[in-house]
């Protein structure tokens, strides 16, 4: 398995690229999901979408924000709190799109792929949670003890 520590992160033009990218994307859905074509174009979304678009609104938003952050400032801990913050709306989301259930399939059992993905999705972003947590720990411990 190959680890990459942060003296081997990519370059910070490569890494800028990276969040340009993820901004253009975000904002791009921003726009599909809220003005053209719109959620309502997409034909297993029942009304109860909007029930759920406020929340994910706001991730798509704070994803925006936090990688136009990171064009300007990144290091380890900082992305690692900004990821942290991030991932905990999309958490909200997921939870929200979980209690709602936004969807008709026909049926059964795409309602059970969907219910098992967002479970994966639930479990794989609290993962990722505590990942970023223990990094950030770990980039202020390293920046306390003057090895950052």
């Amino acid at each position: 398995m190959i680890t990459k520590s942060a003296r081997n992160r990519p370059s910070r033009a490569a890494r800028s690229f990276g969040y340009t990218v993820a901004a253009v994307l975000n904002t791009v859905l921003l726009y599909l999901v809220n003005v053209r074509p719109g959620w309502r174009a997409v034909p297993f979304l029942t009304e109860d979408t909007t029930r759920v678009l406020v929340v994910l609104n706001l991730s798509l938003a704070a994803g925006i924000v936090a990688n136009l952050l990171y064009v300007l400032y990144d290091p380890p801990r900082w992305k690692a709190l900004g990821d942290l913050v991030t991932n905990s709306i999309s958490l909200v989301v997921l939870f929200r799109v979980w209690a709602v259930f936004p969807f008709a399939f026909d049926g059964h059992e795409w309602t059970l792929i969907a219910r098992t993905v967002l479970v994966f999705a639930i479990a794989g972003t609290g993962i990722a949670m505590l990942v970023q947590a223990v990094s950030a720990a770990g980039a202020v411990g390293r920046s306390v003890s003057g090895h950052a």
